[in-house]
């Protein structure tokens, strides 16, 4: 069966991701900080190798992907990200807009570009990144300039990178997961984390190159950038 690593594993869309690719048979690499808290990651059933990742600390990143290097994965699905809500522009936190960035930006282009190896070895040669319609500058409704710009950044960075990839033969695309019962998305949340991943998963089965460097809803609905 196919390998999937998933980051951002312990808990909300990635632990959905993780359960039903485990489900379905798949060799599943779960990465997240802290895996001797993870509880509800520890419990998921099959073929699960749950590792550490902090996608903020190039170390640990080189470090994970060191210690897979034999490893080939036919889809990486970069999900961990973070959302430091900001207030009014006049009380904007700086502080915490850098953090979104350097969570929601470089960290999938740290895992991108350490796992690069794993994935050309791969068979299926998917890279997957969760981003939101938030990040589109065209559906601008306001506010949220903070988490906005991150994932605008984020799809910026991977439109880059998969035009760089694609003589590589590598699909890469970004996705819209819907606003999701998670702790980020909360209880009232209009979609669940497994139809949200349910719908997510039948896209990235039936993209090829066809589809490289597209931005989606988890539905399959094509969003504006």
């Amino acid at each position: 069966m196919p390998t999937v690593l998933i980051t951002g594993a312990s808990r909300g869309i990635g632990l959905e991701f993780v359960r039903q690719y485990a489900a379905d048979g798949w060799k599943v690499i779960a990465l997240c900080r802290n895996p001797a808290t993870a509880t509800d990651l520890a419990a998921v059933s099959g073929e699960v190798h749950i590792a550490t990742i902090d996608v903020d600390d190039l170390a640990s990143v080189n470090a994970a992907a060191a210690a897979l290097a034999d490893t080939a994965i036919d889809l990486l699905i970069n999900n961990a990200g973070i959302n430091v809500r900001g207030a009014t522009f006049a009380d904007v936190d700086y502080d915490g807009w850098l953090r979104n960035l350097d969570t929601n930006i470089l960290g999938p282009m740290r895992v991108a570009q350490a796992f690069l190896p794993a994935i050309e070895k791969g068979a299926g040669k998917k890279l997957v990144y969760i981003s939101s319609k938030m990040g589109s500058i065209s559906d601008n409704t306001g506010g949220g300039m903070i988490y906005r710009s991150s994932k605008t950044g984020l799809n910026m960075a991977a439109s880059c990178l998969a035009i760089e990839l694609a003589p590589k033969q590598i699909t890469s695309l970004m996705f819209h997961p819907g606003h999701v019962q998670t702790d980020m998305g909360g209880d009232a949340a209009p979609v669940t984390a497994h139809d949200s991943v349910s719908g997510m998963r039948q896209v990235i089965a039936s993209a090829s190159m066809a589809q490289n460097g597209q931005f989606f809803n988890y539905d399959g609905a094509a969003l504006p950038w």
